[in-house]
């Protein structure tokens, strides 16, 4: 157990905006810093961290918190878990109780991967620092490969011996549980019982997180035996997802923040030599293709993004893929092909850094002149392979989202493939139609399969129900204004007024029936500006139709909708529910509004025709219902929940 003095001493060093800064790349905004969030998928920053009061909170997701809960939620760890992390970070010593195999047992499976991990990298270390065989292997294979010895340790290399069950036998000796041995991959158990190391003599390569943990390993063999394989790697584990992990990310993030840059690389070697040269922003997809999550990993720091090749084309074009992927999820990607024989590690060793800097510099390629370079050599004369080169390549640029630097893209391969930008804006517009009809029926065809909503109302009555809550808006503002209300998420009390004022004011709502419009203008100024009561101001306006309709609403025939259905009778206790029932009204407002501007918008695609400015409105009108239709489920969602609908 942690000390409490241990605890606050936390607490007090760790300073949110130092401490999300290593996890996000945050900009400053007025007092604050925003940036994307790290929790949900976003391309607009919603994530805001306040230093003054030392909490993050997102306005997307919701997440909030302060420096131990963002390290508990980013690294899905224990409260004590996270303390330890920021302890390291700090260099605050926790004195605690040293682990029996008792307690390791009782630890949650993560907790005891994490552990055994852990352990495996401080053994590998001391054989590979404290051994013979260590020294004269593995220490003289890595100074053979010039690195020096403060990259070895900072990478934490270690060296796992030839006994083939060398470390396995001192994990368990230590009171290590053989199920997580072999869970995180390190132990080999066959059926006759026989235990033996996954690693066994070779050097090894540990894989950290984001905060610096291990949660892997790589091992090479420095055998030239053909039949063993060159590199090992750990298996999948609970901890362990390799599609979301890239090697050196913890060593590079503060560096691509301060960069602005990251450079991809494939192996262990390459990150390792590139930043021993100086090069710090630099990681490793460790041979796998490259996915969304490692994308998005790179994004949070930074959306530069060069990737760095030899000259084995076919490698390349196995990549192209994962490339297409990240200028989907807006990076601008950059390619740099090293000379025939190198690969980063090799012309790392070669070259000082200003010498690497420049050949970057004169060798970075915009990726479609790359891809259209790479593919044209192949199709040449060939009109059919031409054809899908031009296809290929339209693919490519159909997925960028911003429609400015797509434009750009059309207008640069039109040059580099000789083909008419018209031609190439039309193919583009035929894909981006065909990706939104796709995700429209996927997204029916998920809806369908749920169940319907019980009042879920028609389209067509929504502009109409929609009235009526706007009326019911304006007969809380004329009854209850002045009432104090403590809505859920709200810090304090508000007025009924102040409340309903702000939500429509901050969100850009607006009235569709005319007099409501005009009463709920004139009643924000009667709410700030006049001394005289309701009644009075209204029952006396000079617009015979706004005061006709407030005498209506005042009086006592004035129905309320089904949403005080479920809160029972109004008639003794309205204003105990109103901290309830008035947050419910303004979301069922925004949601009508929200399914208004759904059935506008997909009137305007149906009557959409090729003009000059077709792919232009066809992005700007899919780009619309990409915002209005995750609102408009999250809305329905918690309204349903509240079985308001």
């Amino acid at each position: 157990m942690i000390p409490k003095e241990t605890v606050d001493k936390i607490f007090d060093a760790a300073d949110i905006y130092d401490v999300v800064k290593d996890y996000v790349n945050l900009k400053r905004a007025g007092v604050n810093y925003k940036g994307n969030c790290p929790f949900h998928d976003e391309k607009t920053p919603s994530f805001v961290v306040s230093p003054a009061k030392g909490i993050y909170k997102c306005f997307g997701c919701g997440a909030a918190g302060n420096s131990v809960k963002f390290v508990m939620e980013h690294e899905k760890i224990s409260f004590p878990e996270a303390l330890k992390v920021l302890a390291k970070k700090y260099n605050i010593k926790i004195v605690e109780e040293e682990l029996t195999p008792e307690k390791i047992q009782e630890k949650q499976t993560v907790d005891s991967l994490f552990i055994v991990t852990e352990f495996a990298k401080n053994f590998f270390k001391k054989q590979l620092h404290e051994t013979t065989e260590g020294k004269n292997i593995a220490l003289a294979y890595f100074k053979e490969r010039g690195f020096n010895e403060d990259t070895v340790k900072k990478f934490e290399l270690g060296w796992s011996p030839k006994k083939r069950d060398a470390f396995t036998e001192n994990a368990l000796k230590n009171g290590y549980k053989l199920r997580f041995l072999k869970e995180t991959g390190l132990t080999i158990e066959k059926s006759n019982e026989y235990k033996f190391d996954r690693f066994a003599e070779r050097i090894i390569f540990p894989v950290h997180t984001l905060s610096g943990k291990v949660i892997a390993f790589g091992g090479r063999t420095l055998k030239a035996d053909k039949k063993t394989a060159k590199y090992l790697n750990s298996p999948e584990s609970e901890i362990y997802r390799k599609s979301k992990v890239l090697y050196g990310i913890y060593f590079a993030k503060n560096s691509m923040v301060k960069q602005d840059k990251c450079y991809m690389t494939e192996g262990y070697t390459d990150v390792i030599s590139l930043h021993q040269s100086g090069f710090e922003n630099v990681v490793a997809s460790s041979g796998t293709s490259l996915t969304v999550e490692q994308i998005r990993l790179v994004r949070r720091f930074t959306k530069n993004l060069s990737i760095i090749y030899d000259g084995d084309a076919a490698g390349i074009k196995a990549s192209l893929r994962g490339i297409d992927l990240a200028l989907a999820e807006e990076m601008n990607v950059k390619i740099i092909t090293l000379p025939e024989n190198e690969d980063p590690d090799s012309f790392a060793k070669k070259h000082t850094k200003e010498e690497i800097e420049k050949y970057f510099s004169d060798n970075e390629t915009d990726f479609i002149e790359f891809k259209a370079n790479l593919l044209a050599e192949e199709a040449k004369n060939d009109p059919v392979k031409r054809a899908n080169l031009i296809k290929d390549i339209v693919k490519s640029v159909s997925v960028v989202p911003d429609r400015i630097l797509r434009e750009e893209y059309i207008r640069s391969t039109s040059k580099l493939l000789k083909i008419s930008e018209e031609v190439i804006f039309n193919e583009v517009a035929n894909l981006l139609r065909k990706q939104f009809e796709d995700k429209r029926n996927k997204n029916y065809g998920n809806f369908q399969k749920q169940k319907p909503l019980k009042h879920q109302l028609p389209a067509k009555t929504a502009g109409v129900y929609s009235e009526v809550i706007e009326k019911e808006i304006i007969y809380f503002l004329l009854n209850y204004g002045n009432e104090i209300i403590e809505p859920e998420g709200i810090d304090g009390k508000i007025s009924v007024a102040e409340f309903i004022i702000s939500e429509i004011k901050n969100d850009d709502l607006e009235f569709h029936n005319l007099i409501y419009k005009g009463i709920f203008l004139d009643y924000e100024k009667y709410f700030y500006d006049s001394s005289e009561s309701v009644q009075d101001f209204f029952l006396k306006h000079e617009n015979e139709k706004i005061s006709n309709v407030v005498a209506e609403i005042l009086s006592p025939k004035q129905e309320l909708s089904r949403i005080w259905e479920v809160h029972g009778t109004i008639k003794d206790d309205t204003k105990s529910k109103l901290s309830s029932v008035i947050p419910v009204i303004i979301d069922t407002f925004k949601l009508k509004i929200v399914q208004l501007k759904i059935e506008d918008i997909k009137t305007q695609l149906s009557r959409l025709q090729p003009s000059e400015k077709y792919e232009e409105e066809l992005s700007r009108l899919l780009g619309e219902l990409d915002i209005f239709d995750p609102l408009k489920v999250k809305l329905t969602e918690y309204l349903e929940k509240l079985a308001l609908l």
